[in-house]
């Protein structure tokens, strides 16, 4: 079994990929490969580039990364109620070499912020979409106020509540992803 998880943000100090790592740490007993988007970094997607260009080498290899894997576990940054420019760009590339981006891999979403809804507009509307794309949601969760909930030195949760919610929702994706 291989998990594939990266948060859907280009900071270097992403909270999100903070937490989807120790989300993927979580999982036992399989291999798991944390992506940085940062070595997916793209040209802005428009159809004129696409014309000029092609389908990028880097969008086909995350591609064929999300093809590799058994599941997928993404956190969204939520950037003025959406996306994240960087997710957006790499996706809109991704989606542009075919729709079924997520090839019905089953998946975990969550997001957090520094904020009290925890991403919760961006991960409503990824919930919403992924199965346009082939993603099989299996769990999402939002963590709100990131630095309230979650052991920056530690690497952890530190919120029981909300840490229990995470481990099920862990455990939903891995036990319907072969061992």
């Amino acid at each position: 079994m291989k998990i594939l998880a990266f948060a859907a943000s280009n900071s270097r100090k992403s909270i999100n990929k903070q937490l989807v790592a120790y989300a993927a740490s979580l999982v036992k007993d399989v291999e798991i490969e944390v992506l940085d988007l940062n070595d997916y970094e793209l040209p802005l997607f428009s159809e004129d580039r696409e014309q000029e260009l092609g389908h990028p080498e880097l969008a086909k290899a995350f591609i064929a990364k999300i093809a590799a894997s058994d599941a997928l576990m993404i956190s969204f940054a939520e950037h003025n109620g959406s996306y994240s420019a960087a997710w957006k760009n790499l996706f809109d590339w991704s989606s542009r070499i075919g729709r079924n981006v997520f090839q019905g891999k089953p998946m975990v979403l969550l997001s957090t912020s520094p904020g009290s809804r925890g991403g919760a507009s961006v991960l409503a509307a990824a919930t919403n979409s992924m199965p346009f794309f082939g993603g099989d949601v299996k769990a999402s969760l939002s963590i709100p106020s990131f630095h309230e909930n979650f052991d920056i030195k530690r690497g952890v949760l530190s919120n029981e509540e909300l840490n229990a919610k995470l481990v099920e929702a862990v455990r939903q994706l891995q036990e319907l992803v072969p061992a």
